[in-house]
């Protein structure tokens, strides 16, 4: 029972969106039933999935940092290579073929990034090397 209550607390923590629409459907759709008047069904729908939601949905949005710390800077600002890794993790290309295409776009990466940050490259491959070896763990 304790792992059924953890499940639902996660849940309600870390998808109450779709918690609070799919309430706001049924309410919707109990609505017509239980008042009688068939226009609190798009009422209901539009007061709480075009006003209510978006307003909770803000004020639970968290505050991002100010200060950019070590995470931001190991993180890749680029998409291919985000696109690479998560392909690699995955398992949807092997160890060979992940070298190959990072090899390849580090051989075209943009010639002002290099010049403003001198070991892109090398940092870019020793934070990968890390992480082929966490995955093969």
């Amino acid at each position: 029972m304790t792992g059924l209550l953890r499940r639902v607390a996660w849940n309600l923590r870390h998808r109450w969106r779709r918690v609070f629409g799919l309430l706001v459907v049924g309410a919707g759709t109990l609505a017509p039933f239980l008042t009688g008047l068939w226009w609190t069904l798009p009422l209901v729908w539009f007061l709480g999935l075009f006003v209510v939601l978006p307003v909770l949905h803000t004020l639970a949005k968290p505050v991002p940092d100010d200060d950019t710390g070590d995470d931001d800077r190991a993180r890749s600002v680029d998409p291919a290579l985000d696109a690479l890794r998560e392909r690699y993790a995955r398992g949807d290309i092997d160890e060979a073929e992940f070298e190959r295409r990072l090899d390849r776009l580090l051989e075209t990466e943009d010639a002002e990034t290099v010049d403003r940050d001198g070991d892109v490259a090398a940092r870019v491959r020793e934070g990968l090397e890390r992480e082929v070896e966490r995955l093969r763990e």
